[in-house]
């Protein structure tokens, strides 16, 4: 018969009816009138919140507008303002307006009304100068002391505030007015202040409203895309409301037009008029009330959770062996012999029953742990099988590429010997022939100027072509490396004396005291040296200075820097300037950097560049030191590594133990900042 689930007593579903009823019904009663009681009290309690917050920002936006009319009056009793010179007031309004960015225009006008200093962010270089005698701002300020008002909306989106204050003298300690300056202000800064306050875009939202019902002016608004539009302004739902009202404060629902309502206080900006408006939804005041009903919801669930455990807790000791059992075969089921749960041993057909079971139990472990056994076994030799077919991939890999290359090198060689043979012949029969002619025609008695430049032409092409040939066969040629302890500061002076430099060039060592000795094949090093200094010369046709450097990085390594002055090398060229036969001359095999290369990597070294242009290129090589006893490092245990290689990057007879030898420095060809320098 197939397994049924086994069907609980109807004494478990009473418990848990009469337990349910018993925790849940009080608790509901008394939670529904404590919410009720809370929402009243937590809206009078958000309103008075509000009612606070617009209070604050009226004072804040009074503080905004006083701080300017004070700047305007500071700067119109300046030394030299009251005395209407339009120089010192032209670097008087200057100051106040880098110091201040919300003006966005400051005038000076005489007693006249005639503007005779105009300023402002947006003006062109002589703005026109006005006439403001009939003007009302002029007369208010001028008659009265001060003027504030005017609001308009710069470029129809921006609203701004007009602020003018007389320009007064002292005379023999009475005040005389001068004139009048004013200043048009951006109230940009009240809409971001609003925004910091009100930060969501929601139905919470506050604002600063001028006006009246019918012609009001939207100053500020927490949501600044509310008030830089051609029509802003509030819902005259709201206007009706607190712009009709004769109290200085106050608040309380208000209906909108789509049927819900929002909690909303005022408060009027002294001195202006302007009015302070603060709203959030109804809901947010009753934010406490719902949470409240949350935490009641989070308790009945509790008790939902907990009264029916509590209830089968009680008839659960009835069943509870068989359970027990259960329990233990789900886990043999999962193969967890060694978490069996403890099962009572009754003196019944149960505590039979859990006997045989756990027999079954003790077979089935065993069984189990010689299968796993098994399998462990065949995946750690898999495991090693695939290491090891690894392993051979990649020597053969390895192998396989390093053929492939000697055979290269070789091919390149033979095709280079027997190229260089045959072409060697015919240019020495031309220089001979060349020699007999230049012979023959001093005998004669002169020789024309035409033809001796093309006789000295051919010895140069020849002498080219001679040249090119030894280049192709200094790189294909394979010998065997014949290192020799070398110190590195005589080696380049004995290089430097004997090249041949042109009078246009000035040569600049600087060599490390140290003296430090490397050891490599004297004749493939000097040939890769005589390469770079060559490609330096050549980049400087004019003149120029070659700088040569030696110095000692480390315990391990050695820097050898050869740098021109000439125009540096350009990106696109920087990552191809050491493949063979890659040149960017008229003329030339494109080999010599790729000797410089290969000459450096056979003795186990790294090439550095850095270079900018019009700062000129300085190449690096990076040479492994003799050991301490004086001989270079030999035996696959002192190999260095190839410079920019870690050892797990390394085949396995080039990686060397722990603290042997350390690699040089992580560098790479770069091309540097211009502005940084050369680095010399």
């Amino acid at each position: 018969m197939p397994y049924s689930e086994p069907r609980r007593g109807k004494l478990a579903y009473k418990f848990l009816f009469w337990f349910l009823l018993i925790s849940l019904a009080p608790m509901g009663v008394v939670g529904w009138h404590l919410v009720n009681i809370s929402q009243d009290v937590l809206k009078e309690e958000s309103l008075r919140n509000q009612e606070s917050l617009a209070t604050g920002f009226a004072e804040t936006t009074h503080n905004f507008i006083t701080n300017f009319k004070t700047v305007l009056h500071v700067a119109s009793r300046l030394e030299g303002f009251s005395s209407m010179d339009p120089v010192r007031q032209n670097q008087h309004l200057n100051r106040v307006m880098q110091q201040h960015p919300a003006f966005l225009e400051l005038s000076v006008f005489d007693l006249n009304g005639l503007e005779t200093v105009r300023k402002g962010r947006f003006l062109g270089p002589r703005p026109e100068l006005r006439n403001f005698f009939d003007n009302t701002v002029f007369q208010v300020a001028s008659q009265k002391g001060e003027y504030v008002g005017d609001l308009q909306r710069f470029q129809g989106l921006y609203p701004t505030l007009t602020i003018a204050v007389p320009i007064v003298s002292m005379a023999q300690s009475r005040a005389i007015k001068r004139g009048v300056l004013l200043g048009k202000i951006s109230l940009n800064g009240l809409s971001q202040m609003l925004h910091q306050e009100f930060p969501d875009q929601g139905r919470a939202e506050s604002a600063v409203v001028a006006g009246d019902v019918r012609d009001s002016f939207l100053v500020a608004h927490s949501d600044p895309n509310k008030v830089f539009t051609r029509q802003a302004g509030l819902p005259d739902e709201i206007l009706k409301v607190i712009m009709t009202q004769s109290a200085k404060k106050g608040g309380g629902n208000i209906g909108l037009e789509d049927g819900t309502s929002v909690l909303g206080a005022y408060a009027e900006v002294k001195d202006v008029g302007w009015v302070v408006y603060v709203q959030q939804p109804v809901e947010t005041a009753y934010i406490a009330a719902t949470e409240m009903r949350k935490q009641i919801a989070r308790v009945f669930l509790w008790v939902l959770i907990i009264t029916p455990l509590l209830s089968l807790a009680v008839a659960g000791h009835i069943t509870q062996p068989i359970r027990a059992l259960q329990k233990a075969g789900e886990k043999l089921k999962m193969g967890e012999f060694e978490e069996l749960p403890e099962i009572t041993m009754t003196n019944d057909e149960i505590g039979d029953l859990a006997q045989s079971f756990l027999q079954m139990s003790d077979s089935l472990k065993e069984k189990t742990g010689e299968l796993l056994h098994a399998k462990e076994e065949l995946t750690k030799y898999g495991r090693d099988l695939e290491r090891r077919v690894e392993a051979r991939t990649r020597e053969l890999k390895a192998a396989q590429d390093e053929l492939i290359k000697k055979e290269r090198l070789a091919a390149i060689g033979q095709m280079a010997s027997v190229v260089g043979h045959e072409i060697r012949n015919p240019l020495a029969v031309i220089n001979n022939s060349i020699f007999f002619i230049k012979t023959k025609l001093g005998k004669a008695g002169g020789v024309d100027p035409k033809v001796e430049r093309h006789i000295s032409i051919i010895q140069s092409e020849v002498k080219q072509a001679n040249s090119i040939i030894d280049e192709i066969l200094t790189y294909s040629r394979q010998r065997e490396l014949k290192p020799e302890l070398t110190k590195l500061n005589y080696f380049m002076e004995d290089v430097l004396s004997i090249y041949p430099f042109p009078e246009h060039i000035q040569v600049v060592k600087h060599f490390d005291p140290r003296d430090p000795v490397v050891s490599i094949d004297p004749d493939e090093m000097r040939q890769a040296v005589r390469n770079l200094i060559g490609n330096g010369v050549e980049v400087m046709p004019q003149a120029g200075t070659t700088t040569v450097r030696t110095e000692i990085v480390d315990a391990n390594w050695v820097r050898l820097d050869i740098q021109d002055a000439g125009p540096g090398i350009p990106p696109d060229v920087l990552e191809k300037i050491f493949t063979p036969f890659y040149t960017t001359k008229a003329r030339g095999t494109g080999l010599g950097l790729a000797v410089v290369h290969k000459v450096v990597n056979r003795h186990r070294g790294k090439v550095d560049v850095d270079t900018a242009p019009g700062r000129g290129t300085k190449f690096m090589l990076y040479l492994p030191m003799a050991n301490a006893a004086g001989a270079p490092p030999t035996g696959p245990a002192q190999q260095q590594q190839p410079f920019g290689q870690s050892p797990a990057q390394l085949p396995p007879t080039a990686a060397q133990p722990p603290g042997q030898v350390s690699a040089p420095p992580q560098t790479a060809v770069r091309y540097i900042d211009p502005n940084r320098g050369t680095g010399a």
